[in-house]
């Protein structure tokens, strides 16, 4: 395991299917790159870059999301994002993300997540449902 450090990064791609589209999500009614689908890649791409870096037994969550979503992405065409570690404070870690298809950058986002205990937060969160 490496230590946390602004600047650690990863990179997600993926091809837009009809289940990304916001008429699946019900965020619209157009075939294209939706925004739940946008932030599900931005999210992944800001746990891809801390593959490796945490403690076992710890894992990510999370917290806060600012999402523009620019620009519109048609079924079929490539999408990729790029998350980087900006800060480390304690166990808040901050991202800033971007996204891009083949022609345009189509989303930015500032994103916040938070280290935990994995096995005490779903120990937790199942407790919730007893």
């Amino acid at each position: 395991m490496e230590e946390l450090v602004p600047g650690l990064h990863a990179e997600l791609e993926h091809t837009v299917t009809d289940a990304d589209s916001a008429s699946q999500w019900g965020s619209g009614l157009v075939p294209v790159f939706s925004t739940p689908a946008l932030v599900g890649l931005m999210e992944g791409a800001a746990v891809a870059a801390l593959t490796g870096h945490l403690a076992p037994g710890q894992t990510t969550v999370g917290a806060h999301i600012d999402v523009r979503h620019l620009a519109a992405t048609p079924v079929g065409m490539q999408v990729r994002a790029r998350a980087e570690l900006k800060v480390v404070e304690g166990r808040k870690l901050v991202f800033k993300i971007q996204a891009w298809d083949a022609v345009e950058l189509i989303g930015e986002a500032d994103h916040e997540r938070f280290v935990v205990d994995e096995a005490r937060f779903v120990g937790r969160v199942q407790a919730k449902g007893k």
